[in-house]
């Protein structure tokens, strides 16, 4: 499997390379570094009253995913990062990365964050939608994902998220229902 993986990163880096998107792609990865630009995102709706409950959830989704899978998943899985593969040399645009790269963090927590908020409000989720797209396809382009880990990321971010609301709401409705009884 790592070896059709690394067919399509190499495809990318054959046919996507240029000069635009080795200076783009770093930055925008940054964007989901500890996914502390969808931590500050979360920050600001909870400031902000009418969206304080998507913040929670967008929170919520965040500790989910790091929980299940940077703390989980990554240490059990501990899959190797494909510039770290025999064979593979390649000149990286960003550093190397400690930690294993099952699933991709970045694309997990960009998930988590874009299903909250295209759930709660789309007008605010398509372009979260949109950046998480980014995100995930820039830790292909930096070589520093294999395609399953990115789409683990998405797929387990919009589980999360989705989870995430659902937990919220429910947490929301028995605090109601408590008031209502007192």
């Amino acid at each position: 499997m790592n070896e059709f993986e690394l067919k399509i990163l190499d495809f990318i880096a054959e046919h996507f390379k240029c000069g635009f998107l080795d200076f783009f792609m770093p930055l925008v990865t940054k964007l989901g570094d500890g996914g502390i630009f969808w931590i500050i995102v979360a920050l600001v709706l909870i400031c902000t009253k009418k969206y304080r409950k998507t913040g929670i959830m967008v929170g919520v989704a965040l500790l989910i995913g790091l929980l299940i899978g940077n703390l989980t998943l990554k240490p059990l899985i501990a899959r190797v990062r494909p510039y770290d593969m025999p064979n593979v040399d390649i000149k990286l645009l960003v550093e190397k990365l400690s930690d294993k790269s099952f699933p991709s963090g970045h694309t997990l927590a960009s998930f988590e964050a874009a299903t909250v908020l295209m759930i709660r409000d789309k007008k605010l989720g398509i372009p979260a939608l949109v950046l998480a797209f980014i995100i995930a396809f820039s830790r292909l382009y930096l070589y520093v994902h294999y395609p399953t880990d990115v789409l683990a990321g998405a797929v387990l971010g919009v589980l999360f998220g989705v989870l995430a609301c659902f937990i919220v709401n429910k947490v929301n409705d028995l605090y109601n229902l408590r008031k209502l009884r007192q």
